[in-house]
């Protein structure tokens, strides 16, 4: 027969057991209902498939026709899927997890070589800061690197337009050296030597600009008022003033100009993503980088 104090500690496993088991239920639930949140968080994929969903409504539709036809076109020759997306908001994510669970869920790229890249972006609106990522596919990690994504193609091709509110400038020329990159027509240790080598060579330009343009043009204002003639002058440094604001706005346009543009010709047109088959079942790591504004 069994002691008192066997009994005893038979019983309290029992209730331990029973208890862990109530514990596990209730996690589990609780674990579930993360994941739904999480899912009903994350845009779905669309119907019929595209490669841009302006979701944030910044772009308009000739825009957006012109970025799907040729990433379309690029993805018919390549299989390579370049993927655009902006939303409102991004529900309390970082941007990067917000962009892999997207990536992932949509299954941009092919299933086998996992050749998706997405661009998202969260314009800026009111106080909240403007977001963009471009996460990479774990088969192009290694032709588009994380340093090259967030030093070039994010500071260079993309913010700096998105703070004039050229959103479809920006997206055009990061998708240009995407385009390239992936069909291998430079090398990313190319794109970033001659992103290194644009930027060295700028930053001179607004010294020799106000020695050369606007110092002439104070001295013609000068002589204007001193022979009475302030009102023929006085425009003149105000016009200097704006020719060099605009060459301090748009000296890094994009360091792409030099190398082929991605905006080629990809032959034909007119077919739409869901024609090819749509997005084929690509997986993301959470390669990628991202900038704000």
């Amino acid at each position: 027969m069994k002691s008192h104090l066997e009994n005893s500690i038979s019983t309290f496993l029992n209730y331990g057991i029973m208890k862990f088991k109530k514990l596990l239920f209730v996690f589990a639930i609780l674990l579930s209902a993360i994941v739904a949140k999480a899912a009903s968080d994350i845009p779905e994929r669309p119907e019929p498939q595209r490669l841009v969903n302006d979701l944030a409504g910044i772009l308009s539709p000739e825009q957006q026709q012109a970025l799907e036809q040729k990433l379309v076109n690029f993805f018919s020759q390549t299989s390579t899927q370049i993927a655009i997306v902006t939303v409102k908001d991004l529900a309390g994510y970082d941007k990067a997890d917000f962009a892999t669970q997207l990536g992932h869920n949509w299954g941009i790229g092919q299933k086998d070589k996992n050749n998706g890249i997405l661009i998202l972006v969260k314009p800026k609106i009111a106080d909240s800061r403007g977001e963009v990522f471009v996460s990479v596919g774990y088969g192009l990690e290694a032709v588009v690197p994380d340093a090259i994504a967030h030093r070039t193609l994010v500071d260079t091709e993309m913010i700096p337009s998105f703070k004039r509110n050229d959103y479809y400038g920006g997206l055009d020329k990061a998708t240009n050296v995407l385009i390239s990159l992936t069909k291998n027509e430079f090398t990313a240790a190319q794109y970033a030597q001659k992103a290194a080598k644009e930027n060295k060579d700028s930053g001179a330009w607004p010294l020799i600009f106000i020695f050369i343009f606007l110092i002439p043009f104070l001295l013609i204002r000068r002589r204007a008022y001193t022979f009475g003639g302030a009102r023929h002058g006085s425009s003149l440094p105000f016009w200097g003033g704006l020719a060099l604001w605009e060459l301090m706005g748009n000296r890094h346009s994009g360091y792409f100009n030099d190398f082929s543009s991605g905006s080629g010709d990809f032959g034909g047109g007119g077919n739409s993503f869901s024609d090819f088959g749509g997005f084929g079942g690509g997986d993301f790591g959470g390669g990628g980088a991202g900038g704000s504004w």
